[in-house]
């Protein structure tokens, strides 16, 4: 019998995290400079048209600022010091959760006495407060 966890596949940054993270470091790279979207997708190496929903997410967010029209683009709307890793993987997968019961989509009955949950769920906090130390700053190093 193959076990339980061989069948979970958890990815803690997926695809448009990954491409945020892309796209700021190069706003962030060209700053004060209003970064123009076309010619981005190929530097940042991001489909034109994820790189667009990525950007308005974060704009909607309040990590970029942009402005319209002729000469417009993106900027940053905080230091790279004051974005953070945690922040992007909340905006574009939701809050990270490693302690869901694995065997089950509802709450078992053991949920409060669950051993392996008070496992993982010291796990999980110490995870949540290293992506919490983590900007983007950092990643541009």
């Amino acid at each position: 019998m193959i076990p339980i966890w061989y069948h979970l596949n958890m990815k803690l940054i997926n695809r448009n995290v990954d491409y945020s993270v892309r796209a700021l470091a190069h706003v962030a790279a060209l700053a004060p400079e209003v970064v123009p979207v076309s010619g981005m997708e190929t530097k940042v190496g991001v489909p034109r048209p994820f790189l667009r929903k990525i950007l308005q997410k974060l704009n909607k967010a309040g990590i970029l600022r942009s402005s319209k029209g002729r000469g417009g683009g993106f900027v940053l709307a905080r230091k790279p010091e004051q974005i953070y890793l945690k922040e992007l993987i909340n905006i574009f997968q939701g809050p990270i959760a490693l302690n869901n019961c694995v065997f089950d989509k509802a709450l078992c009955r053991n949920h409060k006495t669950c051993r392996l949950r008070s496992k993982i769920g010291a796990l999980e906090e110490k995870m949540l407060a290293e992506l919490g130390r983590i900007t983007l700053r950092n990643l541009l190093k």
